[in-house]
C-alpha cells in the first residue's frame, strides 16, 4: 500500500498565530508550531502502519517556509522537502492508495477559521476552480482525483474539516481546535489529537476503498483574485494564455489541472 500525506503549518493544535507560520527564520514560536506538525503526522504514519506494517508512506512538507522538524520526522516514512522549484502533482500519481492532509487550514475569507487562507496569505483574496470556490484542499483533492487517487483523511481547524466534509462524502477528519477568529481557536489536549489521528487514520485506510476520487471534468478555468495593493504579475509570467480580467483578477484555462497554481 502506498499513502501519500501533504502537509501544513497552520492546521495542527496549538497554532493560531501568523507569527507561528510566517517566519521564515528557526523563531521560537514557528519552532513550536513546526513540533506540534511534526507529532501528528508522526501520529498519521503510524496510523497507516498500524494497518499495513509494510507500507509506504511519502509525505510532503507543503509549507512555503517549512513546517516539519526533520530530526524529529517519522522513520519510517519518505520525506519531499519545502521549497521552490516542486509543482504539481508534487510527485503524486495513480500508484497512492490514498492521499492525506495534516495540519491543514481553511480557505481565505472562511469566517470564524484561524489562519485562513488560499495559497498566499498575504496576496490572494479567492480562487475558483471551474467556478467554484476552493482552497488549498480543495484544489489538490481534485488534483488528486485526476490520478483516481481518493482523499481519505484531513486534520486540522473545525473549519477546514468542515470544508474538507463538504467537497469528498465519508471522509475520515479529526478538528486539532476550534476556531473563533483569524487568530483565535479553542485548542484541543494535544496527546488526544494525536491519538485520535492515530485512531482515525487507521479507520481511514481500512475503508479507504468506501471514498471514490474526486472527480471533475476538464478543461479547467482557474480565476484567482489577489488582495488590494498586490500585483498579478506573477500569474501572468507563468503563461501567455493567462488572461488578466482586470487589476487585481486573472484567469487561466487549461487541459492538464497541473499546470495552473495549485
Amino acid at each position: 500500500m502506498k499513502i501519500y500525506i501533504l502537509t501544513d503549518l497552520e492546521g495542527p493544535c496549538l497554532v493560531s498565530r501568523w507569527e507561528q507560520t510566517r517566519a521564515s527564520e528557526a523563531t521560537p514560536a514557528k519552532l513550536q508550531a513546526m513540533a506540534m506538525l511534526t507529532g501528528e503526522v508522526n501520529a498519521a504514519v503510524d496510523g497507516v502502519l498500524d494497518v499495513d506494517p509494510g507500507a509506504e508512506v511519502v509525505v510532503w512538507d507543503g509549507h512555503g517556509s517549512g513546517g516539519i522538524d526533520i530530526l524529529q520526522f517519522h522513520p519510517r516514512a519518505w520525506f519531499i522537502s519545502h521549497g521552490g522549484g516542486i509543482r504539481a502533482p508534487y510527485y503524486l500519481d495513480g500508484s497512492f492508495d490514498g492521499l492525506m492532509f495534516v495540519g491543514q487550514h481553511a480557505m481565505a475569507g472562511t469566517p470564524a477559521a484561524p489562519l485562513c487562507h488560499t495559497y498566499s496569505s498575504k496576496t490572494v483574496e479567492f480562487y475558483e476552480l471551474n467556478g467554484e470556490p476552493h482552497g488549498e484542499f480543495g484544489c489538490r483533492a481534485i488534483m488528486a482525483g485526476t490520478c483516481g487517487v481518493p482523499t481519505l483523511f484531513c486534520s486540522g481547524d473545525d473549519k477546514a474539516c468542515a470544508e474538507a466534509g463538504a467537497l469528498v462524502p465519508g471522509i475520515f477528519t479529526v478538528a486539532t481546535k476550534l476556531g473563533r477568529g483569524i487568530e483565535q481557536a479553542l485548542h484541543r489536549p494535544v496527546e488526544t489529537v494525536r491519538k485520535e489521528i492515530r485512531a482515525t487514520v487507521v479507520e481511514a485506510v481500512r475503508r479507504r476503498r468506501e471514498i471514490a476520487p474526486v472527480r471533475r471534468a476538464g478543461p479547467y478555468t482557474m480565476r484567482s483574485r489577489v488582495l488590494p495593493e498586490c500585483s498579478v504579475d506573477g500569474y501572468l509570467s507563468r503563461s501567455p494564455e493567462v488572461m488578466r480580467l482586470d487589476d487585481r483578477t486573472v484567469e487561466w484555462t487549461v487541459d492538464d489541472i497541473c499546470q495552473l497554481w495549485i
